[in-house]
């Protein structure tokens, strides 16, 4: 494995349910540079600084640390759990797979139990299932006390259980909680990357929590840091399997840039800046959608007095389950295009981003100042 690599490996193994962020933030916090100022905000949000050769405008480049999982909500009498889901998970992916409950005692495998089909009619194999309807078994057996052997109780987090490997095309990765571990490892590379003395500006990078469960990380992060300008960075959604009609983003494709999602859309002149920046750097792109779902860009532009901003990633196949695919060209062409673009916003840059009133200007007309004519002296008889 390259450095990039063991840096992904160690971002996708942790575990890091919303609001159980602390291993990823370890992750991160360990993979800035010795030139960053590390801070958090009282939510757990990892907040970095890299002071530029300005300390405005200040650019806050941002990804979520937190990944889709549960919270257990019930132990049966039996020893079966049952949880509720953290983000949005669809009942069928998540059935025969390996979890870790994270319990008092220390993590727990469990899986997430389903019925064979020898016993299920017709009826109920075409219904969809819904997460809550699930259960997870951690070895219930009778006369096992799963809570007081095993150290489990309502409120703990489960989160899945997957291993990062470098599939046989070595340009694909497959992990669990690349959505968003991916950008996590960006906004480290665009940090470690980054000289102070390049910077015309002061660099913001943040690993935020509570994503998945409604952007919360990101509205105190964003009130912490009081940016100028944001790029938030974040996995688009890969159509190019069999079963997705609707075109879009794929594997290989390089960047997708969200033009409008269903919480934010973004700054028209930032948005052409980076477009532009990645047409000069022959960086490939595509335009991206999403009409369901939002990132934490819906937070961050509508903080204090709004926030200029766009979001922008690499996509992934099969996000919100166990085992998504990631491309390397993406990642590469990701990490240059932020590269790229944080270097432009200067200033002057930035200030240009909004459209600014002008001095109003009268309706009415201005006096015209005449010339008083000059008093006629007496005339001597």
């Amino acid at each position: 494995m390259d450095r990039t690599e063991r840096l992904l490996a160690a971002l996708t193994e942790a575990h890091g349910a919303p609001g159980n962020e602390s291993a990823v933030r370890r992750v991160m916090a360990e993979h800035m540079p010795s030139h960053a100022e590390l801070s958090s905000d009282k939510l757990g949000s990892l907040i970095a600084k890299v002071a530029g050769r300005s300390e405005s405008p200040r650019v806050l480049v941002g990804a979520h640390m937190d990944e889709v999982a549960w919270i257990v909500r019930e132990i049966t009498k039996d020893g079966f759990l049952k949880v509720y889901p953290l983000g949005g998970w669809w009942g069928h992916v998540m059935l025969s797979q390996r979890v870790v409950v994270h319990g008092d005692k220390g993590p727990v495998v469990g899986v997430f139990g389903s019925t064979p089909p020898h016993l299920l009619p017709d009826e109920e194999r075409k219904k969809v299932i819904a997460p809550r309807d699930i259960y997870i078994d951690v070895g219930a057996a009778e006369g096992f006390d799963v809570a007081r052997k095993l150290g489990i109780r309502n409120g703990h987090y489960v989160t899945p259980m997957a291993d990062f490997q470098i599939m046989g095309n070595p340009q694909l990765y497959l992990a669990k909680a690349f959505d968003n571990r991916v950008a996590c490892a960006l906004v480290c590379d665009l940090m470690q990357a980054t000289r102070p003395k390049s910077l015309p500006n002061t660099l913001y990078g943040l690993g935020s929590v509570q994503e998945e469960v409604g952007l919360r990380g990101a509205g105190t992060s964003a009130w912490a840091v009081d940016p100028d300008v944001a790029l938030i960075v974040d996995v688009g959604i890969a159509r190019d399997t069999p079963g997705i009609k609707e075109p879009g983003e794929k594997l290989g494709g390089g960047v997708a840039i969200d033009i409008f999602d269903a919480g934010m859309i973004p700054n028209g002149n930032l948005l052409q800046l980076v477009i532009d920046t990645a047409d000069r750097n022959r960086i490939k792109y595509h335009l991206s959608s999403m009409e369901r779902g939002a990132t934490d860009a819906g937070r961050v532009h509508i903080s204090r007095a709004g926030v200029p901003t766009v979001s922008l990633g690499p996509a992934a196949r099969y996000i919100h389950s166990h085992n998504s695919i990631l491309s390397r060209y993406d990642y590469d062409a990701t990490l240059k295009l932020l590269k790229s673009v944080v270097k432009q916003l200067d200033a002057a840059t930035v200030a240009g981003l909004t459209d600014r009133p002008t001095k109003r200007v009268s309706a009415r007309r201005p006096a015209v100042k005449t010339k008083r004519p000059a008093r006629k002296g007496r005339t001597r008889r």
